[in-house]
C-alpha cells in the first residue's frame, strides 16, 4: 500500500468553463467522451499520449487514465463518474497523483452536449474543489490543457465522420497532424528528397539508411532505421498516389529485424496555411490488434511525435539553408 501524503487536501474556488461548437450531431460527440477507444485518441494536450485508458462510464464507476508527455513522463489521473445522461450530460470528478500514487487536487468536471441543426454545442465545467501546494504547476496549465484536449476532440470528431465511428477504421488507425512553420514545397522537399528524409526520419535517437526511393506511383522506397541500442529496423513501402506538393500515399512493411513484420497503409497531406504547413498523417492497420501491438511493443505512437519533432528541425536547417542562398 502506498504511503499516505503529508500534504493536506484543502478547499478552493478555482474554475474553467469553456464552450465549443462541433460540427457533428451529439450521439456522436458523446460516444466519443465515453468509449475508452476514442478517448485514448484525443484526451491531453498536444503531443501527449494515453497507453492506458480504462473507463467504467456509470454513475460511481471509475477511470483511470495515464498520460505520457513527449519527453516520455507518465502523468496518471484518477476519477469517479457522478452522473451520466446519455447523450446530455457527464459528471465526474479527476485528479492527478503524485508518484506514490497520492492524489494532488481534486476537480469537479460537467460536460453538457446540446444538439441544434445536426451541431453539438459543449460546455465544460472544470471546478476545483481541493487541492494541495504541489498542484500548482498542474492547475496552472488546467484551461489550456483542456482547451487543447477540446481541439483534439475536434479533429477526432471529424475523422471519425468522415470514416464513420460504427467502422472499425478509427481503432486501427495511428494518425498525428502538426503544424510547421515553413512553406508547403520546403515541407513536401523533405519528404521526399532521399538527402533530407535521413536526417530526420525516426523517433529520437535512430538513424537512417536510405537503400532506395523512387518517388512516384508504383515506385519503392526502401530503407534500414537503426535504433540506439543496435537494433536495424528494415522497411520496404510502395507509393500509391503521390500529388505534389499535395499528398502521398503508400503502403509499408517492416519491423525490428528478427521479428514478426508490421505493416499498414499511410497517407500524408500537406495543407498550406498562409506561410505555414499543416501536416497530417494517417496510418491505417490490418487490426485494432494489430495497431495496438506496435503501440505496445514499439512505441510507435510517441515514436511518431519524435518523429515530426526531428522533421521541425530538419526543416529549420533547410529554411536556414535556403536563406543564406538568397543571401
Amino acid at each position: 500500500m502506498a504511503a499516505r501524503s503529508n500534504a493536506a487536501m484543502e478547499s478552493t474556488d478555482q474554475e474553467v468553463v469553456i464552450t465549443r461548437v462541433f460540427d457533428a450531431p451529439r450521439e456522436l460527440v458523446f460516444q466519443a467522451w465515453t468509449d475508452p477507444k476514442h478517448v485514448a485518441r484525443w484526451w491531453g494536450p498536444k503531443g501527449f499520449t494515453n497507453p492506458v485508458c480504462e473507463l467504467d462510464v456509470r454513475p460511481g464507476g471509475a477511470l483511470r487514465i495515464d498520460m505520457r508527455g513527449p519527453n516520455g513522463t507518465i502523468y496518471p489521473m484518477t476519477g469517479v463518474y457522478e452522473e451520466i445522461v446519455a447523450p446530455e450530460r457527464i459528471v465526474f470528478s479527476s485528479g492527478a497523483l503524485d508518484e506514490e500514487g497520492n492524489p494532488l487536487f481534486e476537480v469537479l468536471n460537467t460536460v453538457t452536449f446540446s444538439e441544434r441543426g445536426g451541431r453539438t454545442t459543449l460546455t465544460l465545467q472544470a471546478r476545483v474543489v481541493k487541492t494541495t501546494a504541489a498542484a500548482a504547476p498542474h492547475l496552472a496549465g488546467m484551461e489550456a490543457g483542456w482547451t487543447q484536449s477540446l481541439e483534439r476532440l475536434e479533429t477526432f470528431v471529424d475523422k471519425a465522420q468522415e470514416h464513420s465511428l460504427s467502422e472499425d477504421t478509427v481503432a486501427r488507425e495511428l494518425s498525428i497532424t502538426r503544424m510547421f512553420d515553413a512553406p508547403r514545397d520546403l515541407v513536401f522537399e523533405a519528404w521526399t528528397n532521399s538527402k533530407h528524409v535521413a536526417q530526420w526520419w525516426g523517433p529520437k535517437g535512430f538513424t537512417t539508411t536510405i537503400q532506395q526511393m523512387d518517388v512516384r506511383p508504383g515506385g519503392v522506397w526502401k530503407l534500414v532505421m537503426h535504433g540506439p541500442d543496435g537494433a536495424d529496423y528494415p522497411n520496404k513501402s510502395v507509393f500509391s498516389e503521390v500529388v505534389k506538393p499535395e499528398r502521398l500515399a503508400y503502403s509499408l512493411s517492416g519491423g525490428k529485424k528478427g521479428t514478426p513484420s508490421v505493416g499498414f497503409d499511410a497517407t500524408v497531406t500537406f495543407d498550406a496555411v498562409g506561410g505555414k504547413t499543416r501536416l497530417t498523417m494517417r496510418m491505417v492497420f490490418p487490426s485494432a490488434a494489430e495497431r495496438d501491438r506496435v503501440v505496445k511493443e514499439y512505441g510507435a505512437d510517441q515514436g511518431l511525435v519524435q518523429t515530426m519533432d526531428r522533421l521541425a528541425e530538419q526543416l529549420a536547417k533547410m529554411s536556414g539553408a535556403n536563406r543564406g542562398e538568397e543571401s
